[in-house]
């Protein structure tokens, strides 16, 4: 025991920390509450030791280690835990104990479970009932105990107040209660305002333990009511009495020229804090709706509402239509607009006519040859519209595209035949429809086809194109033994065609050397004919026959002599002897001399051969090919015997004559058409019998005549030449 603070403990017995505090709030105050290391060292020396230790006033509450007397947290600086300790083994150490007289850590605390019996720790409190004036709180010391007075007093048993500043407010009313004195700690004064006034500040001021009002002293203001701006358009004028927009406030409303009040003409701040009546406002003047005028359109600007005071409407025009009137009008102060009503009239194209030798139909949608009029344009038959088809007035007040006209159909251009004349006449235009074209021809032309043509509508020609054909002769032949040379200006046998002649070996031209094709269709000069060159006439040997043949007259060109002696006597000389080109024969004259019959079968000559494209026929009187044989040749049809038509085996063991050969009969050569080609095959040789030509002319030229001219064995070809004509 230490002057009135007193500790005590259970010597009977030993109890669970329930039944220790039970027993110490018993007979004593409570489980003991350990305020400083003095009180430890003090109870570590004054208490005996016990197996058990003793309960002391901490326990866990709410996983908080607490004073259990006061209700206080522990707090960190007054923790004396034993080492590892609270260590909360098996999780239910809740309550406290203290080492007293323990070899180690003596005077540490441990946590227990709280159903563990140890010796109670008790103590008797120094503090009184109702200590410290009830004041403040009464904390024990060993041997006394102190007051810490509660804020707002102070003293040694906390028997003095706090003193405030005595409020006196102006123009404010006042309600004060002083629990501990007038203007003292815990005095608290409420403050109120009249009709149409509000507080600015707190409404209750408190006296606090630091001497001062927990606020200022409040004070009164007019109410106010929100700030009022003049209507748009609008004016203010306004009279404050209590302070601006506050309670009492008058304002008075007007609108601008074009405006119309709306609402009250004045209001005033009433003591709620709002106006009287409803905010006015200015409403622009209306004028009457405007419409947009036929095929127009209005473009309206409102500044102040539809069609009202201040609008602005602009007038437009379709595409293609022109705004008459003003452009725009304005609504003004006296509800009416300014201007007449506009509108819209179709915009004006020149007139149109038909072009000439043509048509015009036209539709007008707005009013004649104006925006939106469409004029269609044809022509007359023969005739063919050169520019648009169709023209249409546009916005602008002209016309798409350009003024079409009729042209006169064309025709292809004509031309003169070749070898002839052209000669037109043009209604239209050169070649066009309604021209009219007259054809003739050259000295020594015909014309072939119509005389004249006509372009007609449908840009065509009456008629096939006409040529000129040279005027044709007769056809001349080579004369017999002769050859023909022609050469054609302007076609076979035609005016201008040259035909030369001359004749084959042997024989002499009588007559012209050449004629000519003339104008009439006649030749010049009469049929020129060959005459075959004439030998001295020729005698049989003495003792011997003589045999000729004659080709062409007697003993003329191509005339052969076969020679022959009576038997026993041997010709001696050529068996034959011919008419040459140069009117002598060929060889000398033979004789007959005497000879031996037994030596004739012994004369042998050389077997002859067949000539090509021929025949031989031999008569054989002493064996084949010995003395006195005899061989007549001959050709196949189409070709010609060239040497002796027989040879004899002479005594001297040779033929009379030359070998002969078959010659092919020639035709006149043939040349290519003008504007056409020529494709020949010759078999024997060019031109001659058997030869085939084809005929062929260009794009754009007929054949006239046939197409395949063949060689025949007389020495003309099947037809005459072709020709092509444009």
């Amino acid at each position: 025991e230490v002057g009135a603070w007193t500790y005590h403990y259970s010597d009977q017995g030993d109890y669970t920390w329930e039944q220790a505090r039970n027993y110490c709030q018993t007979f004593f105050t409570d489980l003991v509450a350990i305020q400083n290391k003095q009180e430890i060292e003090y109870l570590n020396e004054t208490l005996p030791f016990h197996g058990r230790y003793y309960w002391i006033g901490i326990r866990k509450l709410g996983g908080t280690w607490t004073w259990v007397g006061t209700r206080k947290a522990l707090t960190k600086e007054a923790e004396n835990w034993a080492a590892g300790e609270p260590n909360n083994r098996r999780s239910n150490q809740d309550c406290v104990e203290i080492y007293i007289k323990r070899q180690r850590e003596s005077g540490k605390w441990n946590d227990e479970p709280c159903n563990r019996r140890k010796k109670a720790l008790c103590y008797r409190a120094s503090c009184q009932p109702f200590p410290c004036s009830q004041r403040g709180e009464c904390v024990e010391t060993i041997g006394s105990y102190r007051c810490e007075c509660y804020p707002g007093f102070h003293g040694p048993e906390c028997e003095d107040v706090v003193q405030c500043a005595k409020l006196e407010p102006k123009g404010v009313r006042m309600n004060c209660s002083h629990p501990y004195g007038d203007f003292s700690y815990n005095s608290t004064c409420m403050f109120g305002c009249q009709e149409g006034f509000e507080r600015r500040g707190a409404g209750t001021l408190q006296c606090l333990a630091s001497q001062q009002w927990s606020a200022e002293t409040p004070t009164c203001t007019a109410i106010t009511c929100p700030v009022l701006d003049a209507p748009d358009r609008g004016e203010l004028n306004c009279s404050h009495i209590h302070g601006d927009f506050a309670f009492g406030s008058t304002c008075a409303f007007s609108c601008q020229t074009g405006f119309a009040l709306m609402g009250p003409e004045s209001r005033e701040c009433t003591a709620t804090g709002t106006w009287t009546g409803d905010a006015p406002h200015c409403e622009a003047v209306a004028c009457p709706v405007l419409s947009a005028p036929d095929r127009g359109e209005v473009n309206c600007s409102h500044r102040h509402g539809d069609f009202a005071f201040g609008s602005m409407c602009a007038f437009s025009c379709q595409t293609g239509f022109a705004l008459m009137g003003p452009e725009s009008r304005e609504c003004t102060a006296t509800g009416n607009w300014t201007g007449d009503d506009p509108r819209c009239e179709a915009v004006s194209c020149p007139v149109l006519n038909a072009p000439d030798q043509g048509k015009m139909n036209c539709s007008h949608l707005h009013g004649g040859f104006a925006f939106g009029s469409m004029c269609a344009f044809s022509c007359q038959t023969g005739f063919v519209l050169m520019g648009s088809e169709s023209r249409e007035c546009t916005a602008t007040g002209t016309w798409t595209d350009d003024s079409p006209h009729c042209d006169a159909i064309t025709c292809p251009v004509l031309n003169a035949p070749e070898r002839g004349g052209l000669n037109c006449s043009h209604r239209h235009g050169d070649f066009a429809f309604g021209s009219t074209c007259a054809f003739s021809c050259q000295t020594g032309f015909a014309l072939m086809g119509p005389e004249r043509r006509e372009c007609t509508a449908t840009g065509t020609w009456t008629g096939d194109a006409p040529h000129c054909e040279a005027i044709t002769c007769p056809v001349l032949s080579a004369p017999d033994q002769g050859e023909l040379n022609c050469s054609h200006r302007h076609g076979d046998f035609a005016f201008g065609s040259t035909c030369a002649f001359s004749c084959q070996t042997g024989f002499a031209l009588m007559g012209p050397e050449s004629r000519e094709c003339t104008a009439t269709g006649n030749w010049t000069g009469d049929d020129p004919r060959c005459e075959a060159i004439a030998c001295p006439v020729l005698n049989a040997p003495e003792r011997g026959g003589v045999n000729c043949s004659h080709r062409h007259g007697d003993f003329a060109f191509g005339s052969t002599c076969a020679f022959s002696c009576q038997t026993g006597f041997a010709l001696m000389g050529p068996e034959s002897r011919e008419c040459t080109a140069t009117g002598t024969w060929t060889g000398d004259a033979p004789h007959c001399e005497g000879i031996c019959l037994s030596t004739l079968s012994a004369i042998k000559c050389s077997t002859l051969a067949t000539p090509k494209m021929g025949q031989a026929a031999c008569s054989h009187l002493h064996g084949d090919f010995t003395f006195g044989s005899m061989c007549a040749f001959s050709c196949q049809t189409g070709f010609v015997l060239m040497g002796p038509e027989s040879r004899k085996c002479m005594a001297t063991g040779t033929w009379t004559g030359d070998a002969p050969r078959c010659q092919a009969i020639s035709c006149p050569v043939l040349d290519p058409p003008s504007r056409g080609q020529l494709s020949c095959s010759h078999p024997h040789g060019n031109f001659t019998y058997n030869s085939t030509c084809t005929f062929s002319c260009e794009e754009g030229f007929v054949r006239m005549g046939a197409e395949v001219l063949q060689c025949t064995a007389t020495g003309n070809w099947t037809r005459h030449p072709p020709v092509c004509a444009g």
